[in-house]
């Protein structure tokens, strides 16, 4: 497939958004931006959150990790079922009962404003992270394959992505991307199945050979029961997935401003209740997807593509849809899914970002009624300028896989949140409120360390998303020690 014909197919697609921005966008008034007005449907939140929550990452990372990590990534799926149990039995119900703004307004009610500002800036920091990872795939992906042969440099493709972001959310905000995201994840969810489909007819297998084929067998352990050490030992996968998924989804303020959106608490909860059970054969298919790539490129010659001296499994999708010999349809079909993927998540963590840093550090509904509506948009620019640069730095700091990357991460960036919440919900205690701050830092850095031990120091054991759990847990003894005589 052409460059050429990759752009015209991206501005089609952006066209399409821009259309659906400009009737939800009517309203440009600040409760539409950071609230929809409260009047989403929630069936139509929870097929967009299933488009917000994969992302671009999953598009292409997970099925690229495949090779070295078969179908463990399930071990971590499962956990996350049971995180959103807890999201939608726990986090949700105070959330509608304080009806914030900003999820981490409760930190404000419960312990004061320090705590709020920690809590704030933690998933500041982690959310421009993850978008900036998410977004930096999507770029590199876009360079390799279309503005490569143009000589266009990589900080311009980060810019004009960027830029398309910022024009479709900049009037609507999380009103025009719940709509969106139903159209992404429409795409995403559609290319993948195709895209299964194609490589499965070029193997010339039938269905029931897909899931039975020795050539499959290789990639597809999915359970790691052998040894409590190892990194993807099923219970420490399990474990880092719940509470990655309370973390990154029940305490972000990204993914809750959409649930948050819902008529109800009843609707929101029946939100996150339906997108949680589709999770499950949805990752599968991307795994699925990943051996059959792996399978694919093996009998057809297909090297892993390099990037800047280093093999990036993350780019054997893009490199068999776009310049392999099955033709034009599995091309479109890609660029469709991936721009969907990457954009899904992108939109709403511009908004996000820009939604927290007005509310938790501008205290934006204090200032005049006359100036609100300025200070969010010249947000709105600031924080795109900064995900551009972050974005850019990646380009020279990475060299795993971006989904592992990503949930590593977490592990550091969501502990004092985890931490946070867990102490407000589960104890009475008040704490002295003005060394939260120095407690949240500590317990980051004590997991840093912890995390950095080599394996032959402690017994050949291997730390992974188990990490958060550690962080959290820190996070918590510290906020007893510091516990005020007040309860």
């Amino acid at each position: 497939m052409q460059p050429l014909h990759i752009l015209l197919l991206i501005g089609g697609y952006f066209g399409v958004l821009m259309l659906i921005s400009y009737f939800t966008g009517k309203n440009d008034s600040n409760e539409a931006f950071f609230k929809a007005e409260g009047k989403s449907p929630w069936y139509v939140v929870a097929f967009g959150m299933v488009g917000a929550s994969l992302s671009g990452v999953t598009f292409i990372s997970v099925p690229g990790w495949v090779k070295d990590s078969q179908f463990s990534y399930m071990q971590v799926v499962l956990g996350y079922l049971v995180g959103y149990l807890v999201i939608t039995f726990i986090l949700l119900p105070i959330y509608y009962r304080m009806n914030v703004t900003s999820i981490y307004q409760y930190l404000n009610n419960r312990f004061g404003n320090v705590s709020y500002k920690t809590g704030a800036f933690f998933f500041f920091v982690s959310r421009v992270l993850g978008a900036s990872f998410r977004l930096f795939l999507v770029a590199t992906v876009l360079q390799y394959f279309v503005f490569e042969a143009w000589n266009v440099p990589f900080f311009v493709t980060v810019i004009l992505s960027i830029l398309l972001i910022w024009i479709y959310t900049a009037r609507g905000g999380i009103k025009t991307i719940v709509w969106t995201d139903t159209l992404q994840t429409l795409f995403m969810l559609g290319s993948v199945i195709v895209a299964i489909y194609f490589i499965k007819a070029e193997l010339n297998w039938t269905f029931s050979e897909l899931f039975a084929a020795p050539e499959i067998a290789p990639y597809t352990k999915t359970f790691f029961t052998d040894s409590f050490l190892d990194a993807n030992y099923f219970w420490k996968s399990f474990f880092g997935g719940m509470f990655i998924t309370i973390c990154m989804t029940g305490l972000d303020q990204d993914m809750m401003q959409k649930n948050l959106t819902c008529k109800s608490l009843k609707d929101a909860q029946k939100n996150v209740l339906s997108y949680s059970f589709v999770f499950i054969p949805v990752n599968l298919l991307f795994l699925f997807l990943g051996a059959l790539l792996f399978v694919y490129a093996e009998q057809n010659g297909i090297s892993v593509p390099m990037l800047d001296g280093k093999e990036k499994t993350d780019l054997l999708f893009p490199e068999v849809a776009l310049n392999g010999s099955m033709g034009l349809g599995l091309s479109i079909i890609f660029i469709l899914g991936l721009i969907a993927a990457a954009y899904s998540s992108a939109d709403s963590a511009l908004t996000s970002l820009t939604t927290s840093f007005c509310i938790d550090f501008l205290g934006i509904e204090r200032k005049e009624v006359k100036h609100q509506t300025s200070i969010r948009k010249k947000v709105h620019i600031g924080v795109s300028v900064l995900l551009v640069i972050v974005i850019i730095a990646f380009k020279y700091l990475l060299d795993s896989s971006v989904i592992d990357l990503l949930l590593k991460a977490a592990s550091y960036t969501y502990g004092p949140l985890l931490g946070l919440f867990a102490f407000g919900i589960f104890t009475k205690m008040q704490v002295k409120d003005k060394w939260v701050w120095l407690v949240s830092i500590i317990s980051v850095a004590l997991t840093f360390i912890i995390g950095s031990i080599p394996p032959e120091y402690i017994g050949g054991y291997h730390f992974n998303y188990e990490l958060l759990i550690v962080n959290g847990g820190l996070t918590f003894l510290g906020l007893i020690l510091i516990r005020s005589k007040q309860d």
